[in-house]
């Protein structure tokens, strides 16, 4: 497992889930000769009929873009004068029922969501604030501030600083701006420079500065980071995910190392996000909603094919020996194949 993450050959030159373009690795694609009338009168019929055609409701929703389904939505709120999403909460349940809703949800909205109900209550969920600020990319992030603005009147950024503390909230914090810098060109000395930086903030010293990797790690292209981790492991011998792990602990550590981790391989990331919501007793349905769902268009084929390389087995096989009924059928479609072969 670990060994994955120690690979840095041929690093800089792989291509990166953040500068991909949206729809190239994903398992959703839009459907052609798409109507959005039509849909929404199958969905109507689904719905209000005498039981709920749960099939009809699972290949509309799982065959068409996030763009569509939005479309789908309006066609429908037009045609009933109620929200499709209501709808859908009023006639499923569960665990399925969330995953519905989820598809219909525009993906700027849904990681607002989920940043408010990682918020909510008493204690803040960190890891998913840890998931969706490590791996978005600035445009995301932006668009999730707009949702979030909009929503409650406040910005995101002020909400997060009553709920988390110390370097961690700093990290945080600067991943919440969307604000990391997105050039392309990479000045080798200037890699080498953060790289020597780090090992000195770190390794080198007794006691960790952590406010440099926080600073380097949270503001730097992408990569910049790719270069600065192969230089550091010359400088170090050992990798800066390993540095991170020896020299830090708690929240910041699971920051900084997510953030490494997305930097190396988003799809790598995910497909141990989604190894760990299903392994041993129980499944985390959020944490493998919100992944399936917010990756389905960007790099879901990726994260099955990391998955594959990882764990021996396809995320199609993990999803059916750990799901059940319409929610395991959903999931399936939303997969969209199985890498068994």
């Amino acid at each position: 497992m670990t060994s994955l993450w120690e690979e840095l050959d041929d690093l800089v030159n792989k291509p990166s889930s953040f500068s991909i373009k949206s729809g190239e690795r994903g398992t959703i694609k839009p459907k052609a000769h798409f109507d959005a009338g039509d849909d929404a009168v199958a969905l109507r019929k689904a719905i209000e009929g005498l039981g709920t055609k749960e099939k009809t409701l699972i290949d509309i929703l799982t065959h068409r873009s996030s763009a569509q389904r939005q479309l789908i939505c309006e066609a429908y709120q037009e045609a009933t004068g109620r929200p499709l999403v209501d709808d859908l909460r009023g006639d499923t349940s569960g665990d399925f029922e969330d995953l519905l809703v989820a598809l219909v949800t525009p993906p700027a909205a849904y990681d607002c969501h989920e940043v408010m109900r990682a918020m909510k209550g008493a204690g803040t969920t960190d890891d998913v604030l840890i998931e969706i600020f490590a791996s978005r990319t600035n445009d995301q992030i932006r668009a999730l501030n707009d949702v979030y603005l909009t929503e409650t009147e406040k910005k995101v950024t002020l909400d997060l600083k009553k709920e988390v503390s110390g370097d961690f909230a700093n990290a945080l914090l600067l991943l919440a701006e969307g604000a990391r810098d997105e050039s392309t060109e990479v000045e080798s000395e200037k890699a080498e420079e953060d790289a020597k930086t780090l090992y000195d903030a770190g390794e080198k010293k007794w006691g960790t500065d952590e406010s440099k990797f926080v600073d380097i790690l949270c503001h730097r292209s992408i990569p910049h980071l790719r270069q600065t981790l192969v230089h550091y492991n010359t400088i170090s011998g050992t990798t800066l995910q390993q540095s991170i792990e020896g020299e830090m602990s708690g929240e910041l550590q699971k920051l900084l190392v997510a953030v490494v981790k997305c930097v190396k391989s988003v799809p790598a990331y995910f497909a141990e996000c989604l190894y760990k919501s299903m392994k041993g007793g129980g499944t985390d349905e959020w944490t493998l909603n919100r992944i399936m769902v917010s990756r389905c268009e960007i790099d879901l084929l990726d994260i099955r094919a990391e998955f594959k390389k990882m764990y021996e087995y396809s995320l199609h096989s993990a999803i059916e020996s750990d799901c059940g009924g319409n929610y395991e059928k959903t999931l399936l479609k939303i997969c969209g194949g199985d890498d068994e072969s």
